[in-house]
């Protein structure tokens, strides 16, 4: 399987550019190497239209309509398939605020099964409750420090803002849980590790690469189920982040054929078929496949964005999406997968006597902490 990936909306580590609060990643999959096989058809589109390469962004609806037809017949007849994935910035930086505070490994304020079972998107969406668009500047601020005394600092009055807001929860329950974590993160930040450290570090909780980690998963995902190998990963040469996302590739290639669960109800991490070889990364007007991923994201973002497409376009988008997937990292795509969550029935009897007792036993162990705070 040959895999082509792009992206849109890139404003690196500044979340809260109001023009592009989304970053977006399209990746195009193929049984066969579009850069080969998609040459022809994008040959006489180019020919067409009277432009040495496609790009979207400067054709506009109107122009590429003209060529959409065949390139939908084209994804159609190959087979070629897109997804799309989404990561909501600003919600980006509750979430990396949550996953690091609220971490059990990391504050002895917050129970083992709060943090490694679903019961984590309850606390999530709770924990969210108390931001507001300044509250998460702060949070991501203070998330990309670099110095760890200026983090620390500021992850206390981070969460001494939080606690000034924990009565908007509307149950006793979530307020002495919440607030118990942050009173222990405020006596403890260095234990936190809030701070990036380093400006590589900063890159790898970028948006950039969280979008990026779900391209390597779908991509290896989607060859599972092809019962297929990813053969290669063409990725749009771009200075700023190619050196952190083939870190992060390596790193992945590193982890190939492990399985490992992330807790009681909640997914498998499994890299069986994550790619053996490293991206290659080349500029966009060098691939067939990049030109052609460019144009299909360009239409899915405008279709993300309720902006005007053509009859002709979006029947092309649909035939390349037909049988793509779409995964987004934000608080809207957490509650749409794990809301289910709140009308789960009551057990039908008592929980086995050794889970009771191991719960009061992190339970206990949650109430010491907060008190030594």
């Amino acid at each position: 399987m040959y895999c082509y990936v792009d992206e849109s909306g890139n404003t690196g580590n500044n979340l809260f550019d109001p023009a592009q609060p989304v970053l977006y990643y399209g990746l195009l999959t193929s049984k066969t190497n579009l850069d080969v096989i998609a040459e022809p058809p994008l040959r006489a589109a180019r020919k067409k239209l009277g432009v040495e390469r496609l790009h979207a962004n400067e054709l506009g609806v109107r122009r590429l309509s003209e060529v959409a037809t065949s390139l939908g017949r084209f994804a159609l007849k190959r087979d070629v398939r897109f997804s799309l994935y989404k990561v909501v910035k600003p919600d980006h930086a509750i979430i990396t605020f949550f996953d690091q505070v609220f971490d059990a490994g990391l504050n002895k304020a917050v129970r083992w099964d709060h943090y490694w079972t679903p019961l984590r998107y309850a606390l999530v969406f709770k924990v969210a409750h108390l931001f507001d668009e300044d509250a998460a500047k702060a949070a991501w601020a203070a998330r990309v420090e670099t110095n760890p005394a200026r983090a620390a600092e500021a992850l206390q009055a981070l969460c001494a803002t939080l606690q000034d807001r924990i009565l908007r929860l509307p149950d006793a329950r979530s307020r002495e849980l919440i607030s118990g974590t942050l009173t222990w993160a405020a006596a403890n930040p260095f234990e936190i590790s809030y701070g990036a450290g380093n400006k590589d570090s900063a890159l790898q909780i970028s948006p950039n690469l969280v979008g990026f980690q779900q391209v390597m998963q779908s991509a290896a995902a989607q060859a599972q189920k092809q019962s297929r190998q990813v053969r290669r990963i063409v990725v749009d040469r771009q200075t700023q982040f190619n050196r952190a996302q083939g870190e992060l590739a390596d790193m992945y290639r590193r982890m190939r054929g492990h399985k490992q669960s992330m807790g009681p109800g909640m997914p498998e991490m499994d890299m069986t078929n994550i790619p053996e070889d490293p991206p290659d990364f080349r500029p966009g007007d060098e691939s067939a496949g990049l030109e052609l991923v460019d144009i299909v994201l360009w239409v899915a973002k405008r279709w993300q964005e309720d902006k005007s497409l053509s009859p002709e376009l979006g029947e092309m988008f649909n035939a390349f999406a037909r049988r793509g997937g779409t995964d987004e990292v934000s608080l809207s795509g957490l509650e749409r997968r794990w809301s289910f969550l709140a009308t789960l029935p009551d057990p039908d009897g008592p929980l086995p006597e050794e889970l009771t007792e191991r719960i009061a036993q992190w339970e206990e162990k949650r109430i010491q902490a907060v008190e030594a705070c």
